[in-house]
């Protein structure tokens, strides 16, 4: 039986043209930039990763927004699995087909076997360490490696993020022939800072994209297996499409809310939109959010939920009527800095500082 979970968009012809844009630019790697939670990472796992394997390339996957304290050593981590998968057996007849033979017994009555295959010993430094899994894992294996790096900005604010990344750049570089590499994130200040920007620790060196959102094919997909769950109720298509640009094109937030239109055989979508927003279970969640705040992050926060620039002069005025505060631009910038890093803000070319979940920006709108 088919739920609303098991409906998917897959793009192995978006996959299949970046494969083909890093074949045509050996130690070039491409950066994907779009906001959180659009599917970037569901497309490496289930798109660019499933393509790279019938192309025949060693697919490896590392999430630096998990490991931002050992970035390189999270990428290491992820090298030696791929390692492990092509140079050491899983059954016991495969084990035994590479393990050396000490002595045959007459007429080969008998074989005494030798100690089962295991990996040499890897250089300690990390950096060292990249560089060596990367080329016994091209070696062993044969094909060229596809080195996934998901979230690849958060290695620009870390302490010893810049000497990772050139580590990265210097073997990419020195290993054209034996792996590409295709990095992702959701921070375009801070992907532009390292691709585009002279001076950045990638300057010329990756190729930054904006990465597409689905389109109106999830919103029909979705109202199409409404209609076969109610017989007698369907979904005005161009509302869902408009909702799902207001949740700024996120797939799981929008299947959250035709599955809770499915479970109250709603078909307004507006006012299952407004009746989201008031849901106990998400209000709990931003409570909690708010509460680790420090106070005037919490008001600066309201303040541009309600469409205030930060840093305008009426802005500064309204945020200065609050007499728990003292406020002036300089922290602001530091208050805007701190929301950044921790994810709930996002900056944007062109557009400044969003709130990244625009249900928690209606939910702050409201109160």
């Amino acid at each position: 039986m088919i739920t609303f979970d098991d409906i998917e968009i897959r793009r192995p012809e978006l996959a299949k043209s970046y494969l083909q844009l890093l074949q045509a630019q050996p130690g070039r790697p491409i950066a994907l930039f779009a906001p959180r939670r659009v599917g970037k990472t569901f497309f490496l796992d289930q798109d660019l990763t499933p393509v790279s394997r019938k192309a025949r390339f060693v697919p490896v996957y590392a999430d630096l927004w998990l490991n931002q304290a050992a970035s390189l050593a999270a990428i290491n981590h992820a090298l030696e699995e791929a390692l492990d998968d092509v140079t050491v057996p899983t059954t016991r007849a495969g084990k035994i087909g590479k393990t050396p033979v000490k002595k045959i017994g007459m007429l080969s009555a008998s074989v005494e076997l030798g100690d089962e295959p295991t990996r040499r010993k890897l250089p300690d430094d990390p950096a060292l360490r990249f560089d060596t899994l990367v080329a016994r894992l091209a070696s062993q294996s044969g094909h060229t490696i596809l080195l996934m790096l998901d979230e690849v900005q958060v290695l620009a604010e870390l302490a010893d993020g810049r000497s990772a990344i050139a580590t990265i750049r210097a073997v990419l570089q020195k290993r054209k022939r034996d792996v590409l590499a295709v990095f992702t994130g959701s921070s375009q200040e801070a992907l532009a800072a390292m691709t585009v920007a002279s001076g950045g620790p990638m300057y010329q060196f990756a190729q930054l994209l904006d990465f597409p959102t689905l389109g109106i094919e999830y919103p029909k997909a979705l109202a199409k297996h409404f209609a076969s769950v109610h017989a007698d109720k369907t979904l005005d298509v161009d509302d869902l499409v408009k909702a799902f640009e207001f949740l700024g094109h996120k797939p799981a937030l929008m299947k959250d809310l035709v599955k809770w239109m499915s479970a109250e055989g709603v078909t307004d979508v507006q006012f299952a939109l407004n009746r989201f927003v008031q849901d106990g279970r998400l209000i709990a969640g931003w409570e909690g959010l708010l509460a680790s705040l420090q106070p005037f992050e919490q008001v600066l926060l309201s303040v541009i939920a309600k469409g205030h620039a930060p840093f305008a002069k009426g802005t500064i005025t309204l945020l200065n009527k609050d007499p728990r505060f003292i406020v002036s631009v300089s922290k602001v910038r530091a208050a805007l800095e701190r929301l950044r890093k921790s994810g709930v803000l996002a900056k944007t070319a062109g557009r400044g500082y969003l709130i990244d979940d625009t249900l928690f920006a209606e939910f702050l709108k409201r109160h």
